[in-house]
């Protein structure tokens, strides 16, 4: 039976492969992604396939808030029922840089969006008999940390500080959807390690050039990486929430994943988002 997927990210990397992949096996797959362009070719991509009818691009910045609750409602709109949220949306930026509501990007992109997407498809996701949430993050890293005196990093920016604090985010938001939602929809944490998504422009021109040459020789493809995490879209787990690195189970007991910093993050989040919303 064909399912109907949702896909934050799905014009690059992991999420087009997974868009692909699910597109070739019969399913409906709402692809959101940034890019008129990599949405323009991933539609070529459908159609000669054979999938193209199937495919429902939307192009979204994600980094914005408002924009998250658009595709929220759009969705929601055209499919009161989704098996499946995708969320694999990030994009390293290698000087702290503020969207237009004054959130730091990768904070805004990499984590809220993920949070923002989660909630608001939750009623969607609740009407499917199997439900899943795959979130491709870092789960099993253990490096980096939540700043929480600092979330939006103001004091002390850095690419690599953003991205880890991204990912020990994404680690919480999952325990603490977990918790609130009391299980409806089972949530997969899953970290795939070092992949070759092909696109190293956002990085300055000498470490896109060492990227590069490390992915020649260390990098997973993405054909490595999408099989197994498409099988979970397929069998999802039955315990409600499970972490993942490179396809070894990882223990929830680790201390990234501590049920009261998941707590206060959902917190912190959630009187972010009443601020924003009530200063529009």
């Amino acid at each position: 039976m064909s399912k109907i997927i949702v896909i934050a990210g799905a014009t690059n990397g992991i999420g087009r492969g997974i868009a692909l992949d699910r597109l070739r096996r019969g399913d409906v797959v709402v692809a959101v992604g940034s890019s008129a362009e990599r949405g323009a070719r991933l539609r070529a991509d459908a159609e000669q396939a054979g999938a193209g009818d199937r495919l429902d691009f939307l192009r979204a910045d994600l980094s914005s808030t408002t924009e998250n609750d658009r595709v929220i409602d759009h969705v929601t709109a055209r499919h009161p029922v989704i098996d499946a949220l995708v969320l694999t949306a990030n994009r390293q930026s290698p000087e702290r840089r503020e969207t237009a509501e004054g959130l730091e990007f990768t904070f805004a992109l990499y984590y809220l969006s993920r949070y923002l997407l989660g909630y608001g498809l939750r009623g969607a996701l609740e009407a499917s008999p199997s439900p899943v949430i795959l979130n491709v993050a870092g789960a099993g890293n253990t490096a980096g940390a939540v700043i929480w005196d600092d979330l939006q990093l103001e004091r002390r920016y850095g690419m690599l500080r953003a991205q880890l604090q991204g990912g020990r985010a994404n680690d919480l938001l999952g325990v603490s959807f977990t918790e609130k939602t009391g299980g409806t929809v089972r949530y997969v944490m899953y970290h795939p390690g070092f992949t070759d998504n092909g696109d190293f422009s956002q990085l300055p021109r000498p470490l896109s050039v060492l990227v590069k040459l490390l992915a020649r020789f260390a990098a997973r493809s993405i054909d490595q990486v999408v099989p197994p995490l498409s099988g979970l879209l397929d069998t999802p787990p039955l315990q409600p929430l499970t972490a993942v690195d490179r396809g070894r189970t990882v223990p929830l007991t680790l201390r990234t994943f501590d049920p009261a910093d998941a707590r206060r993050l959902a917190r912190l989040t959630e009187e972010l988002l009443t601020f924003r919303r009530t200063s529009r």
